[in-house]
């Protein structure tokens, strides 16, 4: 039997054309491996710095990526993509065309026997209500339905660069984050599951909670990290 994988925080679109091009050989590559070894896999959030789907148009220079998912689907890897709060503008693209549900709320699954919680991460920092302020905003479908009314070349710089504002402006802050996921992941486990695994804060982390484990899958832009369960135990590797 082969195994189920779990990766986050690529952030395609982030970084320099050349950082960027490095990043999209090392994930190509990471993905092959899962076509090979595995037969399932959990992308948990902000795959893309920027994701926004209009009806008929999607972001460019994602090609390779998403005909790489796309033909995995196709040889029988079941792929699952939690939105983060980089990429929960996701619509119809991924389940229409390439065969991958989308799910824009944390969710419960039971893998080969054992009790898994996923959450992407964003929102359970201790001292941010703004973020959840601007969360409830962001996903309004009012919002959402005004945005999109905007031309595609102005929305994509827009939001590139506020992304960028945020990250300058929240990166030297601590807002309880690591604190609010270990929190929200003893909770969880209490309740009954045996893994509480997400993405959102970068940093690679598996702990042991009680009677489960909290994991975080760290980020592809600084450690290239990622997660794989063989059915008994789950296991936080790095690809080199």
């Amino acid at each position: 039997m082969k195994n189920i994988f779990f990766f986050s925080d690529v952030h395609f679109g982030l970084q320099t054309r050349e950082q960027e091009k490095e990043k999209e050989r090392r994930v190509l590559a990471f993905l092959s491996y899962v076509e090979e070894h595995g037969e399932e896999l959990f992308i948990l959030g902000d795959l893309f710095d920027y994701w926004f789907e209009y009806k008929s148009v999607v972001p460019r220079g994602y090609h390779h990526i998403l005909s790489k998912l796309g033909s995995m689907v196709e040889h029988g890897i079941k792929i699952h993509y939690a939105a983060g709060n980089h990429d929960f503008w996701l619509r119809d693209f991924f389940p229409t065309e390439l065969g991958i549900p989308v799910y824009k709320e944390p969710f419960a699954m039971t893998l080969r026997g054992k009790k898994f919680f996923f959450h992407h991460g964003d929102g359970l920092a201790l001292h941010d209500t703004g973020y959840r302020i601007l969360k409830k905003i962001l996903r309004s479908k009012i919002n959402i339905f005004l945005y999109s009314l905007l031309h595609p070349d102005w929305t994509a710089p827009i939001a590139k660069g506020s992304s960028k504002t945020s990250r300058e402006y929240t990166g030297t802050k601590d807002y309880g984050e690591t604190d609010g996921m270990k929190l929200f992941a003893e909770k969880k486990i209490n309740e009954g599951f045996e893994v509480v695994m997400m993405g959102h804060r970068h940093h690679p982390a598996y702990e042991k909670i009680g009677s489960g484990i909290y994991v975080n899958l760290g980020d592809w832009i600084s450690f290239h990290t990622y997660a794989e369960f063989d059915g008994t135990t789950v296991v936080l590797k790095s690809w080199e």
